[in-house]
């Protein structure tokens, strides 16, 4: 599951929306929201998040939490670490060799090491992330 479809799951749950029912009402096929939810597909669009979002009726900084879990969501990526550090790239590559291995508490310690990072600015190296 990822983050989005974990938080669409959970505004279905606490409205008592079915996802058949919410499907319908979108005009998308229900088998296209539950690959959704489960991960089994990629980043929605950002239509498909506003449209999420008016239909539960969410507006202003849980518009922007769902948009920013739309962004995270992509169950497939690619990190490119060309030109960065050999550990750098050892990093990386661990990472995508143990992830399926991580607990939930080993998982929420590097997002917490990651949260600690200072924002990106204009003068910072930029990391591509791309999606296949």
């Amino acid at each position: 599951m990822t983050p989005f479809g974990e938080r669409v799951r959970s505004l279905r749950d606490a409205r008592g929306v079915t996802l058949k029912q919410m499907a319908t009402d979108l005009s998308i096929s229900s088998a296209y929201l539950s690959a959704l939810e489960h991960g089994k597909r990629g980043q929605p669009s950002p239509q498909l998040v506003r449209q999420i979002c008016a239909y539960f009726g969410i507006i202003w900084d849980d518009a922007e939490e769902l948009e920013r879990l739309a962004a995270l969501s992509h169950p497939r990526v690619t990190v490119d670490t060309a030109g960065l550090s050999s550990k750098a790239t050892e990093l990386a590559n661990r990472l995508s060799e143990h992830i399926g291995e991580l607990d939930e508490e080993r998982i929420e310690a590097i997002l917490a090491i990651l949260d600690a990072v200072p924002p990106k600015t204009t003068t910072r190296r930029r990391v591509w992330v791309r999606r296949r």
